[in-house]
């Protein structure tokens, strides 16, 4: 375990999460992983790339969380990770490449349950970015060249997903304020301020002592 600051960030589809984490990982002089966290598990685990893409932040199958976490505990060599599906080899390798990021650097990673595999790292800040609903489907529409109805299909089940598979390796809520450090709305100050208002709060919290 590291001293390294890694910040978090949780968003709902169309609130500009990811453009918000290049941004303050580019303040901040560090990388923002995104898609890259897929390509570096891939190569660590050897598992094919592809399979990390079709499964990203996707729902589980009905299997028992605490396997999972009981077969990450003991190691990739036993038999119960051998007959393990797929998508629970692929949650694991995302887990392991998490750690590892932070242990070797501070960055800011988008997504992927991160602020739970780094839960025991003690400069964390975990944030949640929302934005207002007309917003986020304007923004898709921008963004993709699609019709008001398909942006708002695409922010539901985007988010849907998202929030089950959270929920399921988590033990916390996707989306919940509790879940988080800061919780911030993106539609209310933009991007920028968003940014700025969490290189407020790292400086804030280095400077605090319980």
């Amino acid at each position: 375990m590291s001293d390294n600051l890694i910040i978090t960030i949780g968003r709902e589809c169309g609130s500009g999460g990811r453009h918000i984490g290049q941004a303050l990982a580019e303040k901040l002089g560090v990388k923002c992983y995104d898609k890259e966290l897929l390509n570096l598990a891939a190569k660590e685990s050897g598992l094919c790339k592809e399979l990390f893409e079709t499964h990203d932040e996707k729902p589980t199958s009905s299997f028992l969380y605490s396997l999972v976490m009981d077969t990450y505990s003991l190691g990739y060599t036993n038999s119960a990770y051998m007959d393990m599906p797929i998508n629970h080899k692929i949650f694991l390798a995302q887990f392991d490449t998490i750690k590892n990021l932070a242990d070797k650097e501070s960055c800011v990673i988008i997504g992927r349950c991160a602020d739970y595999a780094l839960a025991d790292y003690p400069n964390v800040v975990s944030v949640f970015i929302t934005a207002n609903e007309d917003v986020k489907i304007r923004t898709l529409m921008e963004r993709h060249k699609i019709s008001e109805s398909q942006a708002k299909d695409v922010m539901i089940k985007t988010d849907k997903k998202r929030a089950s598979y959270y929920n399921y390796y988590s033990s916390k809520r996707w989306g919940d304020s509790k879940s988080y450090d800061l919780c911030m709305n993106s539609s209310k100050i933009g991007y920028d301020g968003v940014v700025k208002m969490i290189q407020d709060f790292v400086e804030i919290k280095k400077g605090y002592k319980k």
